[in-house]
């Protein structure tokens, strides 16, 4: 049972520029008695220094150059508290050169207030606000009809306020938990019921904010970690290496399994390192930095998804259907590179498809293949390598992106779903690959003949410092001696010739999956040949392996692991330690799936 003020729950307050967000919450804060002590009156004598007139929005807007133009730049943080629950309320900006933060403080809101001026009336922005509301998956969220002074607290004014923007609400799917006619400069209906407006006797916003549901506890949800860094020590014979990151939702002790998406990378936690104050000993829970060091040691990169084994896996692709909300100043067109981020991932992506776009302040769909700001769309965004990610509606933290154009972030929006499957790009390739392939006089059933064997695909893989190419290199000499004809290639042989296009001398090697398809596509043609093929490259994945089979199309395949343990979410035929006994193994097997 939750105990009083216990309970936790973020706010979003959004609104079109001058409508009076900062005034509410300002006037949320004094009316709870949520100040620092002395606050309320230092930001009224500050005004009578200057010569202004106080504003409640001042408690908000405390920075220099936002109280000069008068309007919320960032997005604020503040804090009050009521008897049922304490409130962290976001104060998105409204101005529309800043409707872009606004992605990022609605992101972790349970519920919204929007604010709508009682005098303007419904605007675009109040229309575009609800929509990326809806696309970041609020939909608790209660209307505020604000500045009712301003028009003598007359009911009619309210009353078409409500009928306008009520309709539109339902054609999004919302339902608004109520529309509460306010002043927050005089605090009508903000913490009690305002007896100017005897015609409303409804909730007031402290009221209706108490009845919002909180959501689940991020601890309850799946773990996510977003590699943020890996750190190696080296000084007094210090030898960790801790990964770090946020925990964007879940929970992690020691000796728990992960695996890191996309590379299917598995290892224990070894022991959590505390990188705060928060941080429970021996657990690393949501919402704080993290760090752990492995049992087994495994190379990870910034940028991959880090998840437990037992627990549910991410969606990976490189072809997602996605909501997106366009910000750029230039529209969003198909034949542009842009960056697409999630968590820490950053990855070059282009526009596929447009599925559908309409515009978010009057919901009027078009015909076009391109994105123009303001515009929402529903689109196939394709990446340049495998994005680990998932559905918004099952892990918000990790289901939103933003689109990145020329160093500036020009979109975002919310994944749906991978489409296809994960091997698009790849089939696309062998079917054109089929169609143009020129096959000589000689089957492949006359080579097998002749040379007394089938055909096959031998892969050793494993951890970086075991000696599959030892392994490799002596079954093919036994096999050979044997009378077979077999060859051994290894990875690094495709790397730095076949794909010395992709691989520029003197920069880190590249595993990339295109590296994979293309030892892939060698692997084809050699065992086209007739040839026992016996190739090999470290850490290879399920995915890995998924795009050989596809590629080569090879149903004589066996794929051994060689080490104590295996580190990636690989399928094999065996796991192998390193002895002598391996080669044994490994050939009687190949012999039972090449005999005639």
């Amino acid at each position: 049972m939750v105990k009083m003020n216990d309970e936790h729950m973020n706010i979003v307050i959004v609104g079109h520029v001058d409508h009076g967000k900062s005034t509410i919450i300002g006037r949320l804060l004094a009316d709870t008695g949520s100040l620092p002590d002395g606050k309320l009156e230092q930001i009224k004598q500050l005004c009578r220094k200057n010569a202004k007139p106080f504003e409640y929005a001042f408690l908000l807007d405390a920075l220099k150059d936002e109280r000069s133009q008068g309007i919320t730049i960032d997005t604020a943080r503040s804090f009050f508290k009521t008897d049922k629950r304490k409130y962290i309320i976001i104060d998105a900006p409204g101005h529309i050169e800043f409707l872009k933060n606004m992605i990022t403080g609605a992101s972790r809101a349970d519920a919204a207030l929007l604010v709508i001026d009682a005098a303007e009336g419904v605007k675009e922005n109040s229309r575009r606000h609800g929509y990326m509301l809806s696309m970041l998956g609020i939909k608790q969220i209660c209307v505020l009809v604000n500045k009712m002074d301003n028009v003598s607290y007359s009911e009619k004014a309210y009353l078409k306020i409500v009928s306008e923007y009520d309709a539109f609400l339902n054609q999004i799917g919302i339902k608004a938990e109520g529309f509460i006619p306010v002043s927050g400069m005089e605090g009508d209906n903000i913490a009690k019921i305002s007896s100017n407006m005897p015609w409303y006797k409804e909730d007031t916003v402290l009221t209706v904010l108490d009845k919002f549901e909180a959501s689940k506890p991020l601890d309850s949800l799946p773990f996510r970690m977003p590699v943020q860094d890996v750190y190696k020590f080296t000084n007094d014979y210090d030898d960790r290496r801790i990964i770090a990151g946020t925990v964007e939702s879940g929970m992690l002790r020691q000796g728990d399994e992960v695996v890191f998406y996309p590379s299917g990378k598995k290892t224990h936690v070894n022991k959590i390192e505390p990188m705060s104050e928060h941080e429970e000993n021996g657990k690393a829970n949501a919402g704080f930095a993290a760090g752990f060091t492995m049992t087994e040691q495994i190379y990870v990169k910034r940028g991959e998804l880090c998840v437990k084994a037992d627990e549910m896996p991410p969606l990976m692709g490189k072809h997602m259907k996605v909501s997106l909300f366009w910000l750029g100043k230039k529209p969003m067109i198909k034949d542009k590179r842009y960056f697409l981020k999630t968590g820490t991932m950053k990855a070059e992506c282009y526009l596929e498809s447009i599925l559908s776009v309409m515009d978010a302040s009057n919901l009027q769909k078009t015909e076009k293949d391109y994105i123009d700001r303001h515009d929402v769309a529903d689109c196939i965004i394709s990446t340049s390598k495998l994005c680990a990610f998932d559905n918004v509606a099952a892990m918000p933290s990790t289901g939103r992106f933003v689109i990145v154009d020329d160093y500036e972030i020009s979109g975002g929006g919310i994944f749906t779903e991978t489409i296809d499957n994960l091997h698009r790009y790849e089939k696309a390739k062998v079917m054109l690959r089929e169609g143009k392939w020129e096959h000589g006089y000689v089957t492949v059933a006359e080579r097998s003949e002749k040379n007394n064997q089938n055909p096959a695909l031998v892969i050793l893989t494993g951890a970086k410092d075991t000696n599959k190419k030892l392994f490799a290199k002596a079954l093919e000499r036994t096999l050979f001696d044997e009378g077979k004809n077999a060859y051994y290639l290894g990875i690094g042989s495709v790397i730095y010739g076949l794909n010395a296009d992709i691989n520029p001398p003197g920069e880190k090697e590249n595993r990339s999956g295109e590296n994979v398809r293309r030892l892939a596509e060698a692997a084809n043609i050699l065992l086209d040949t007739g040839l026992i093929l016996i190739v090999t490259a470290s850490d290879l994945t399920r995915y890995d392996i998924e795009t050989i089979k596809l590629v080569t199309k090879s149903d004589n395949m066996l794929v051994f692991w060689l080490g104590d343990e295996c580190t990636t979410d690989i399928e094999c035929d065996m796991i192998l330690k390193s002895n002598e006994d391996a080669i044994d193994i490994i050939r009687k097997r190949v012999e039972q799936i090449t005999a005639r």
